[in-house]
């Protein structure tokens, strides 16, 4: 036992990285009236994780390199429950910072985690991939679920805290593997630095973003456009869940198709949300049908993503740079994702042209997964 809980606890930190970020849309309306903030100012503070990722994922190396991957995640939790107290009981001014806090300590864990399952379960990348992604979908849907029942019974600013105690536990548990790791990083190769100018790096670059902005713009507005046609805002919210839930058995299925034919499972993992979008726009009354569809290949879609990274790096150093451009320009690209669909929902007075979008988008990363799991293979041949 005391050998097997340092093993998995890789696993244990995807619980941390999701819930200080899902559990904050439900409870929107509450922290704008508490806090004066208006529907403007509360898009931003959505979207200021997604930029935080952004901004720090490229120098995350930087962290790992000087303390080693295992004390970086250690000081990215510990952070990370700091931050969440910050967001909480601090005031205004707190609830900016905090939310800066947490979106840079759950960057680190975003770029690191990959590196780390590449080295420590190198024969199968891509099934621990998915074991990964379904403990952070799970945590991820769970805190969408209990928000507004937490914050009813006390108030928003616990529902909101209290996943800085879940950090902190998961620091507990990965203290022992940054206790006995190495220092510091192996010395890079040239090799190891040149991903920005490798083909590959950017169709992965390509796939990872595309993917991420599909999801934050149904996860942002799935529920208002399923209201926009008639359905209860209760409904809406089950769907939202559903939706997030249905993720984690698309990321433990697609492992069975990537290990065998890569491009294939690429491409399959792309198009669950290409025929969501198009049941929304031609038949909205199956809501449901959709939102358990589109979330299939959001689940899908992230193992697929998260294993190209962890595949696509010759080395741990090389797969942390890549994850890290991967990630920053992915998550930008998604943050401006939820903004965009708004303002062509505001403009053209309806969701249709937001739909179009995301089924453009959705097209354009089945192309890009086919590209860049090809590549890949190319790669393993060489």
């Amino acid at each position: 036992m005391k050998r097997l809980l340092p093993a998995a606890a890789v696993f244990l930190v995807a619980l941390c990285l999701r819930p200080a970020i899902t559990g904050v849309g439900p409870l929107l309306p509450q922290v704008g009236v508490d806090l004066g903030l208006g529907e403007s100012a509360l898009g931003v503070l959505g979207a200021l994780p997604l930029l935080a990722f952004a901004v720090v994922s490229p120098q995350v190396h930087r962290l790992s390199g000087r303390l080693g991957m295992e004390r970086a995640v250690l000081v990215a939790l510990l952070v990370l429950a700091a931050g969440t107290v910050v967001r909480s009981w601090t005031g205004s001014a707190g609830l900016w910072a905090g939310t800066v806090i947490i979106g840079c300590a759950i960057a680190v864990g975003n770029v690191l985690v990959p590196a780390i399952v590449k080295r420590d379960y190198a024969d199968n990348v891509s099934r621990a991939t998915g074991l990964y992604t379904a403990f952070l979908t799970t945590a991820a849907s769970l805190a969408s679920a209990v928000a507004v029942p937490i914050a009813d019974a006390v108030d928003w600013r616990l529902s909101l805290g209290v996943w800085g105690l879940l950090a902190l536990a998961v620091a507990a548990a990965w203290a022992p593997r940054a206790r006995n790791a190495p220092e510091h990083e192996p010395v890079r190769t040239s090799s190891d630095v040149a991903v920005w100018r490798q083909p590959r790096a950017w169709l992965i670059t390509a796939f990872m973003g595309l993917q991420s902005t599909t999801f934050y713009v149904l996860v942002t507005w799935l529920p208002t456009i399923e209201i926009a046609n008639g359905v209860s805002e209760r409904t809406a919210g089950l769907h939202l869940f559903l939706y997030q839930g249905l993720g984690i058995v698309g990321g433990l299925a697609i492992p069975l198709i990537l290990n065998v034919r890569p491009r294939l499972g690429a491409i399959i993992s792309s198009l669950p949300v290409v025929v969501a979008v198009l049941g929304l726009l031609l038949a909205p009354g199956l809501a449901i049908l959709w939102a358990l569809i589109a979330g299939l290949g959001q689940g899908a879609g992230l193992v697929t993503a998260l294993t190209l990274i962890s595949l696509g790096g010759r080395t741990a150093a090389e797969t942390t740079r890549l994850s890290g451009m991967a990630q920053s320009l992915g998550y930008l690209f998604a943050a401006a994702g939820p903004v965009a669909a708004g303002v062509l929902a505001e403009r053209t007075g309806g969701w249709r042209s937001t739909l179009v979008m995301v089924l453009g988008l959705g097209l354009v990363q089945v192309a890009a997964g086919a590209a860049a799991a090809r590549s890949r293979a190319h790669a393993l041949g060489s």
